[in-house]
């Protein structure tokens, strides 16, 4: 008999959350993510219960409990329960009866090997009651200790489905298998992507992020690319060997890494992948980095002119990013111009005026004009002389 680990099952609230509905007719498991991590041994953030209560039954007895339940998703069934404030996502059993590469058409079940038939990978199919005894209607258990991560059932169903489970295939396998891709999966995948063209770019974007920062990245996006997903996905270039060099946990350091040649390509890659507003300019100071210092030294000089101007964060990342493509290359420079960057300007309109300059724009052209040349100097302490030479050389 296979059982979880003690530490998952006194997680606070959640055997509340099994004495209010596995009793009086009804049943309740842990389903999912946490089963397959604990089992895994690895950290379990969200807990989800399947249960064979219908939606109003649930959010009835959680009143009666004094417990705050909110319809999240109560029509696919799903209820969140609060147990002082830790949510628990409760779902009815369900069972397709439409699908259409994006969403489904459900009808509640109150069958948990029917429940488990609907779901994508058999190592997400596995279901534990309050004990912690594990239930497994699919084969979970053995492709889970292989690290085998395969699709219940017939591949090219699942992904007909939902094509999303194409990115999740391989996240999935970055996140959790060993060895090389379930080959009936990838088969199916290769002969269903344009399937992807059905998906909102925030839908893949969130897969995208997920696998740029699983274990086994550098691998999966490397058959991604050979089986021409990365194009498919983001329309350009893959650097994969240079994003596998990349050991931060950042996903978009790792993006521009692999996917950035000039300023042109954040525009794609914003629109392909929805990037927000912050990401997509942390992107563009990567690429002016590949721009200003493609080839040749980096000097100390022009290295605090671009800390400056882009940011330590920007600097730090071109550092990465340059050694990631070119291992040789000393980004020293780059690294120590992050580390001496100071967070404020030493020149101010106010210590000018004081000085008897007119308020104008002449004003501004002198602190733009100083701050290059401090940044240049490499931001030393004393400013005085490096303002009165901006002053005297802005006419």
């Amino acid at each position: 008999m296979t059982a979880l680990p003690q530490n998952l099952l006194t997680t606070p609230g959640l055997q509340r959350i099994f004495q209010l509905l596995d009793h009086d007719g009804e049943q309740a498991r842990m389903v999912g993510g946490a089963v397959r991590n604990a089992l895994m041994g690895l950290p379990v953030a969200d807990i989800d219960i399947a249960t064979t209560a219908l939606p109003d039954e649930v959010m009835r007895r959680a009143a009666e409990a004094g417990l705050r339940a909110l319809p999240t998703g109560i029509d696919h069934g799903t209820v969140t329960i609060l147990v002082d404030h830790k949510p628990f996502e409760v779902t009815t059993l369900r069972e397709d009866i439409d699908t259409d590469g994006r969403r489904a058409t459900v009808r509640f079940g109150r069958d948990f090997a029917h429940d488990a038939q609907r779901r994508d990978f058999t190592m997400n199919a596995l279901y534990a009651d309050g004990h912690g005894v594990v239930e497994d209607y699919v084969g979970g258990l053995a492709d889970l200790a292989h690290r085998h991560v395969r699709f219940i059932g017939d591949a090219h169903q699942r992904i007909r489905e939902d094509y999303l489970r194409i990115l999740r295939l391989f996240r999935f396998h970055a996140a959790y298998g060993e060895g090389t891709l379930d080959q009936e999966a990838l088969h199916a995948a290769i002969e269903l992507r344009n399937g992807l063209d059905q998906l909102s770019r925030e839908r893949i974007r969130a897969e995208m992020m997920k696998l740029l920062v699983a274990k086994g990245v550098a691998e999966t996006l490397a058959v991604m690319r050979d089986d021409g997903f990365l194009d498919h996905i983001m329309g350009g270039v893959a650097h994969v060997e240079a994003m596998a060099r990349i050991s931060q946990q950042d996903s978009v350091l790792r993006l521009g890494t692999l996917a950035l040649e000039t300023a042109d390509d954040v525009e794609r890659l914003q629109e392909r992948l929805r990037l927000s507003n912050a990401e997509a300019t942390r992107l563009a100071a990567m690429a002016r980095a590949l721009d200003h210092f493609h080839t040749g030294p980096i000097a100390m000089p022009e290295a605090c002119r671009f800390a400056w101007q882009q940011g330590g964060e920007a600097a730090r990342d071109a550092a990465l990013v340059l050694t990631a493509r070119d291992p040789s290359r000393n980004t020293t420079p780059l690294h120590d111009a992050a580390r001496l960057r100071p967070e404020r300007s030493p020149f101010s309109g106010t210590d000018l005026i004081a000085q008897g300059v007119t308020p104008g724009p002449r004003l501004g052209q002198i602190i733009a004009r100083a701050e290059i040349e401090w940044a240049l100097r490499g931001f030393p302490a004393e400013t005085k002389a490096i303002l009165a030479e901006a002053i005297a050389a802005t006419p």
